[in-house]
């Protein structure tokens, strides 16, 4: 069974940090929310624990930096801020396990388009950046409204992709930690693009019919049967 972890969130206060920071709570995990500001993020943390005072949830606000040093860090920033968000982190994030859920998004004529950013995909930018880091991809195609309404019961997949073994069944364990979802690997960190720009096709796909899509793969057992 998967042990208590220390995960930060960078760029955490958005709906989508949040909302894993609060699943991620909930299933036992240390959390710490990063912001640019150390205020917003105490701030943040402060309305998500007041919104759920029912749970027994070990959540803390801070800024990125102190998010950074957490043995795992998901990257939840916006995607034209990502970069400049983790240079000044390179150092604390060495060596460590970076989950990106990052995707490069723009909306044209009412709907989103996925970007394709210099390297490929967001999690190969962020691979450029944190050449000495782990960078894994998961948790890209989680409605946010979904994670943050603990009345919803969650009930969907997960891909996961990244070059490195350990780190990946290590992210699939988290996913699995969380209850509802399941972690599926989809293979190495040339998968991002695919990963990332089928997120346009979910949010389109929930605008126009009203809800809020996820996806389900069929036919598979979980991840630790497929590597």
């Amino acid at each position: 069974m998967l042990g208590k972890k220390c995960i930060g969130i960078i760029g955490g206060t958005g709906p989508a940090g949040l909302g894993m920071a609060l699943r991620l709570g909930v299933s036992g995990h240390e959390v710490v929310v990063g912001s640019r500001d150390e205020k917003r993020g105490a701030d943040c943390v402060k309305n998500l624990k007041e919104g759920n005072l029912d749970q027994n949830i070990a959540i803390s606000g801070s800024d990125n930096a102190e998010a950074s040093k957490c043995e795992t860090v998901i990257v939840a920033t916006p995607w034209d801020a990502t970069i400049e968000t983790l240079k000044p982190l390179k150092a604390n994030l060495e060596g460590k396990k970076v989950v990106s859920m990052v995707n490069a998004l723009m909306k044209t004529l009412g709907e989103l388009e996925p970007l394709i950013p210099g390297r490929g995909s967001m999690a190969l930018e962020i691979q450029r950046v944190l050449p000495k880091s782990l960078v894994i991809g998961a948790f890209h195609h989680l409605p946010a409204a979904n994670l943050n309404d603990l009345a919803h019961e969650l009930s969907e997949d997960v891909a996961v992709f990244g070059d490195n073994k350990e780190a990946v069944l290590d992210t699939a364990n988290i996913v699995n930690s969380i209850s509802g979802l399941r972690a599926i690997y989809v293979g190495s960190l040339s998968q991002g693009l695919a990963v990332e720009s089928f997120t346009a096709v979910l949010v389109s796909a929930s605008i126009k019919n009203k809800g809020h899509v996820s996806i389900k793969f069929t036919g598979l057992d979980s991840i630790g049967s497929n590597l």
